[in-house]
């Protein structure tokens, strides 16, 4: 019988799956909830930790929470071969290097560290050294503004010096560059990987998934020569470390999916430009109506209030249903100022709270649902749906995943980075055409 090993996913949100199929997501990690996962015949298992959503302390607490659950069990399910990814934003948002740190200190040693920022099917790749949104430095991209996870530069050895406040120098970070993955061997790039200073950090170049299939093969053989590395990506190095088979989510998977012709709901909480302009393209669609849920009312509003306010917006949902049109429930756009980033992640907290438990009441009505922004989306998996798994069941398209809930609800969760602006649009009107 072959060894078994897994492949570890911590995720800051739940869509770091988009680009792999057939595998647990899990939003608890009890010792029941990880045994079933690491049974699993999939050599993937997804932990939701949507950390991105946390202040840093909480964030810290839940890795490590998470990690040290995750030691236990993988000792009681006898998996000696595994690797640990931290799992974060393709655009450069997340408690870097925090979660890092919290993974070395609880499940390490770890021989060194890399950095493979890459999504090649969302067009974000690396060159030098440099990280790419569509061939433009990503610290030029209005992600780069967030006010949480801001940066003012692409190179990523000067972005590790930055986020680390210049306790890792970029002159101590080596470039793992696209030649050398193009033209060593698995053995020269393994040799590579294990010359790798003890505790440093690389980063790798990436514009074609034959380069981090490479990369993968010579990380897992390192692995069973007894170095394992710890790994901080985006979507696109879980494919090159668990090469797998076509996804198999065609429009016959579809429809089988999709409960009946009961109507859809769509939730749009991100705030980022990209989804203002998705969100403009998806209303103009004539079956939809719109529910706006009014930022600053939030905010202001007592308990009492607040109650009063859930019980009208969820009026409203129920009127659009009743005229045969698919609601689309969304938080007003702009950004509301908040005095610090303590009360802004609390407002967000608060609001996609609020949008889960709309969405949670409405749901044995609903055929599907669409579900954008991260933050968003775990909230409404965790608290609206109260789904302690979900399973991956493949892409709607490139980079958007579909999974289904322990009640039959498939969810198709959205970055809120992903796509152009017809995006959000298209993926409606294919749920609509199954």
């Amino acid at each position: 019988m072959a060894e078994r090993r897994k492949l570890l996913v911590l995720d800051d949100d739940p869509t770091g799956s988009q680009t792999v199929h057939s595998c647990p997501l899990l939003l608890r990690w009890d010792p029941e909830s990880l045994q079933a996962g690491l049974r699993h015949p999939s050599p993937l298992l997804f932990l939701l930790a949507n950390t991105r959503a946390l202040e840093p302390a909480a964030a810290d607490a839940r890795v490590r929470e998470i990690c040290r659950a995750l030691k236990a069990a993988l000792v009681a399910a006898g998996i000696e071969r595994w690797l640990i990814v931290s799992r974060g934003d393709s655009t450069l948002r997340g408690h870097f290097p925090l979660e890092l740190n919290a993974i070395r200190e609880e499940l390490g040693p770890f021989a060194a560290g890399l950095l493979a920022p890459a999504f090649l099917p969302g067009g974000r790749t690396t060159c030098g050294g440099t990280h790419l949104l569509h061939g433009e430095p990503v610290h030029r991209s209005a992600f780069a503004q967030d006010r949480l996870f801001g940066f003012s530069t692409s190179y990523l050895p000067a972005w590790v010096e930055q986020k680390t406040a210049g306790a890792i120098a970029a002159a101590d970070v080596q470039v793992i560059g696209l030649e050398e993955l193009h033209q060593a061997s698995d053995m020269g790039l393994q040799q590579r990987l294990a010359g790798l200073r003890p505790g440093s950090l690389a980063c790798v170049d990436a514009e074609q998934p034959e380069q981090l299939e490479t990369l993968g093969r010579a990380v897992w053989a390192l692995e069973a020569s007894g170095q394992r590395l710890l790994l901080q990506s985006a979507a696109s190095l879980i494919n090159g470390l668990v090469p797998l088979p076509p996804q198999p989510l065609d429009t016959a998977g579809l429809a089988r999916l999709r409960r009946g012709g009961r109507p859809g709901l769509v939730l749009v909480g991100s705030h980022v430009p990209l989804a203002d302009q998705q969100l403009e393209c998806l209303l103009q669609e004539p079956h939809t109506g719109g529910v706006e849920l009014d930022v600053r009312q939030v905010a202001a509003a007592s308990p009492p209030l607040l109650e009063a306010l859930e019980h009208g917006w969820r009026d409203q949902l129920q009127e659009v249903l009743c005229s045969g049109r698919n609601p689309v429930l969304f938080t007003s756009r702009g950004e509301l100022h908040c005095a610090s980033p303590r009360e802004r992640r609390a407002l967000g907290l608060a609001l996609a709270t609020l949008m889960a438990r709309l969405a949670g009441s409405l749901a044995p009505e609903l055929g599907y649902l669409i579900s954008k922004g991260g933050i968003t989306t775990h909230t409404l998996l965790e608290q609206g749906l109260q789904a302690p798994w979900v399973e991956l069941q493949g892409q709607l398209f490139a980079g958007l995943s579909v999974v289904l809930t322990p009640q039959g609800l498939p969810v198709v969760t959205f970055p809120g980075n992903l796509g152009d602006a017809q995006s959000l649009r298209q993926a409606y009107r294919l749920m609509q055409q199954v």
